[in-house]
């Protein structure tokens, strides 16, 4: 038995102990006798595995307590619009899973959306056998936070939070606080929750402005999700020191590549450059690729302001419009960004690759370049399609150098599909704003070979900076990505089953890969994309090998992007000590590491839902004068009560209820293949599939867009002979496309709905006399026949429940 199991076995003896109700780390430590540094490092690596394992609980106040009654379980609560709640748990792989207990809200107590909580299960369950529980402890909030729209009612002033998480006004006291207007934004620090039972209280702690003003959006999404706006005044302090010591940038013992020709390939607006290439081919016919990063670390120094603040942050936060990046502009667009032709500091990677893209050599160095070129992704491609044309406008070795990097990261690309990479097609719109920060339209982002170089460069630098650390036996903050449950597998192989896709080893991600090519540009590429990604993990941030499912790797690490990524900055430090020779390599402890990548793997999360939310309030506030509008859109969600759908042209998601289906039907709710079939007209809709709606309507501020179904789209059958491809066997993909135009079913899933159209076809002609209220018994006499059905028949008896 290890140090780590035994010390754990004495935590839980110590928690269990029926005289001891909660114990602090400290207290813990006392008991146990670790005194030491490296023993309560140890005890700290043993607690957080308990915590992970939901053996034990820590509360908000630091106490910890044991998990000893099978009843209560810890959870995070989903709460729903009409106040009630269902409990997220984890299941036996440790992934969170969707509404696995129901809480009613007399149950609830006043816990809110997000919050970690103690649930202790009822006796009784709900129809069709799902568990019920109440709420016992508050474990930690989600926030206490929020922003909404200030008015006055009955003499007091309230506030409607942004969002569905409120349903009631939260009462602020005398009208006027603040200075606050009716109409402003303002930001709430919650005093009390409301419940089942009392209102909510709070304390206006910021007037951001009127509704609708430009820049309030932006300043309610950033307050709204606690990311960190300005820099603290210290922390610009330092950032200018240490620009005005690096004036001269130092070369001492740093390899000088200032002659080599290199090139940056980023985005048009990018004003951060992190990453730069060279290649050069060698006599013997191998490649020597040279990936470049911006060195950070030089200028951000363990333990500073700059390095706690960027900590803080964890990363680079990309809004529609605006950065809020992870240091300041004057290291991150200035001293360490790789300007073309400025001296500038680097962690470089040499990678030595045989003809077929085998590494077979990696070199680190510190050393000092100077970026010959810098391109924009959209002037490479054309480049190393005909070079000779550009003769006159780019010198020779760098039309040269472009060209071979295309050459190799063709070569690597095919290599790692053949080992069993995934890469889903995945359709991604970039919003246009005006200068006041509101949309006038959208375009798809392009992701041609000019940004797979970069692609795959990158990944191959990441690869062998970790197999470097892993071979020297350091603990290091890896990227993973930990395989799906074998259950949402089988799941999604049913899901493609039903649309006439079979999966011999859905386990097999060459097959899986195959699967994504064969559906790519065919009706059913939406559909097959969207379920594969729900049946993934997500990627994230941890010291434990776990390795890397979607690049089918071991080992796997951020290197390359310090400016806009904390963890790659720690990677960098390690990096560092091993070009300078260190014996003893010194880094942060392993459940340091483990803290660290939790909260980078939330700062991660925290930045894409700020930059989604904030994309759905511009493109909400763009369709409000829109409303009665019809537009294509594709399903990306379906549940019992309608379906989720995403506009093709606008990427702005919304509603159709099941109410406002054509056909006045029951639809019947299958999870496996994620779709709602009405019984009587054997209509489907399904994940993926392509729908026309109408706008029904806007509203901002609780984020909601409401859509009627106009048609489901019927388009054109995939050519006999499948998608066109490359000499490696998979598809070729159309440039700039990462993902094609979505579709219908193909045609060997449509035979049971066009029969299912047909038959309601002839039964309508007899019906066309009968009432609206008539119809509307028959669907509810359907329902109670199906709420009679037996346990055994849960599922179907829970989705007879959904009448037009």
């Amino acid at each position: 038995m290890t140090t780590v199991e035994k010390l754990r076995q004495a935590v839980l003896r110590q928690l269990l102990d029926p005289r001891v109700d909660r114990l602090t780390f400290d207290e813990l430590a006392e008991r146990l006798g670790c005194t030491s540094k490296r023993d309560r490092e140890r005890l700290q690596h043993a607690v957080e595995s308990l915590i992970r394992a939901d053996r034990i609980r820590k509360n908000s106040r630091g106490q910890l307590r044991a998990l000893s009654d099978e009843r209560l379980v810890p959870g995070i609560v989903r709460r729903t619009r009409r106040g009630d709640a269902f409990v997220m748990v984890k299941d036996p792989s440790g992934q969170w899973t969707q509404g696995d207990i129901y809480v009613s809200r007399r149950n609830l107590g006043d816990a809110q959306d997000g919050d970690e909580v103690l649930v202790r299960l009822l006796k009784r369950r709900r129809a069709g056998g799902q568990r019920c529980g109440r709420v016992e402890e508050i474990v930690e909030r989600a926030t206490s936070t929020f922003v909404g729209t200030y008015d006055v009612e009955h003499g007091e002033g309230v506030v409607y939070v942004d969002g569905t998480t409120f349903n009631e006004p939260i009462y602020v006291g005398d009208p006027g606080a603040k200075g606050a207007q009716p109409g402003d934004k303002v930001v709430i620090e919650m005093i009390r929750f409301p419940s089942a039972f009392q209102p909510g209280e709070a304390v206006i702690t910021r007037v951001l402005g009127p509704r609708g003003t430009p820049g309030v959006d932006e300043q309610t999404v950033i307050h709204e999700f606690g990311l960190r706006d300005e820099f603290p005044e210290a922390v610009l302090r330092e950032a200018r020191k240490v620009a005005r010591r690096y004036e001269q940038m130092p070369t001492d013992g740093r390899l000088d590549l200032t002659r080599e020709t290199i090139v940056t390939i980023d985005p048009i607006d990018a004003r951060d450059f992190d990453d730069a290439i060279s290649l050069k081919r060698m006599r013997n016919r191998h490649w020597k690729l040279g990936v470049h990063i911006a060195d950070v670390s030089e200028f951000v120094r363990e333990g500073s302001a700059l390095d706690r603040e960027a900590q803080l942050r964890g990363n680079s936060v990309y809004l529609p419009g605006r950065v809020l990046p992870m240091l300041p502009e004057v290291l991150s667009n200035g001293l360490a960004s790789l300007q073309q032709g400025k001296p500038r500091l680097a962690k470089t990677v040499f990678i030595e690759f045989d003809p077929d893209g085998v590494p077979l050599d990696v070199e680190l160095h510190d050393s000092v370049i100077c970026v010959t070129r810098r391109f924009a992704y959209e002037q490479v491609l054309p480049i190393i399609r005909e070079p000779q044309r550009f003769a006159g406008e780019v010198p020779k070795r760098v039309r040269e150098l472009l060209v071979r990097m295309h050459e190799l990261a063709m070569i690597l690309r095919r290599r790692r599909f053949e080992a069993g990479a995934l890469e889903l097609h995945l359709k991604e719109v970039k919003v246009e704003l005006d200068a006041d920060g509101r949309v006038v339209g959208a375009k798809p982002v392009e992701h041609d070979e000019s940004h797979q170089i970069i692609e795959e460069f990158m990944l191959a630098a990441n690869m062998a900076v970790a197999s470097v650390l892993d071979d020297r036996g350091l603990d290091f903050l890896r990227r993973v990505h930990a395989d799906p449950d074998e259950r949402k597998l089988k799941d999604f192989a049913e899901f493609c089953e039903a649309l006439g896709y079979r999966l011999k080893n859905y386990q097999s991600r060459y097959e899986l890969q195959r699967l994504i090519d064969r559906v790519h540009g065919s009706p059913a590429e939406h559909a097959v994309n969207y379920a594969l990604l729900r049946s993934m993990k997500a990627a994230e941030y941890s010291p434990e090998k776990l390795g890397h499912y979607a690049l089918a790797v071991e080992n796997y690490c951020h290197f390359t992007s310090p400016i806009r990524r904390y963890p790659d900055l720690t990677v960098h430090r390690l990096v560092g000590q091993l070009v300078a020779g260190r014996q003893r390599i010194r880094g942060p402890s392993y459940p340091d590491l483990v803290r660290l990548g939790q909260h980078c793997s939330h700062t991660e999360r925290r930045a894409d839902s700020a930059e989604r939310e904030l994309t759905k309030i511009k493109l909400l506030t763009y369709m409000e004068n829109r409303v009665g509008e019809e537009m294509d859109a594709v399903i990306t969600g379906v549940t019992r009560f309608g379906v989720f759908c995403m506009g093709v042209e606008i990427p702005v998601e919304g509603l159709v209820h099941v109410a406002t289906f054509p056909r006045h039907d029951v639809y019947d709710y299958d999870p496996t293949t994620h779709s709602l079939t009405g019984r009587r007209s054997g209509v489907r809709y399904r994940l993926g599939d392509m729908v026309r709606v109408r706008i029904a309507g806007v509203d901002v501020d609780r984020r909601e867009l409401d859509l009627t179904m106009v048609a489901k789209k019927q388009l054109p059958r995939r050519p006999a002979g499948g998608p066109e491809t490359d000499e490696s066997g998979r598809p070729r993909r159309r440039a700039g496309r990462r993902s094609a135009t979505a579709g219908e079913q193909p045609g060997t899933a449509d035979a049971g709905e066009a029969t299912g159209r047909s038959a309601s076809g002839r039964r309508g002609s007899k019906k066309k006399s009968r009432s609206r209220k008539a119809k509307r018994k028959v669907a509810r006499r359907q329902n109670k026949r199906t709420a009679g059905k037996r346990a055994g028949k849960a599922a179907k008896r829970s989705a007879g429940k959904r009448t037009s």
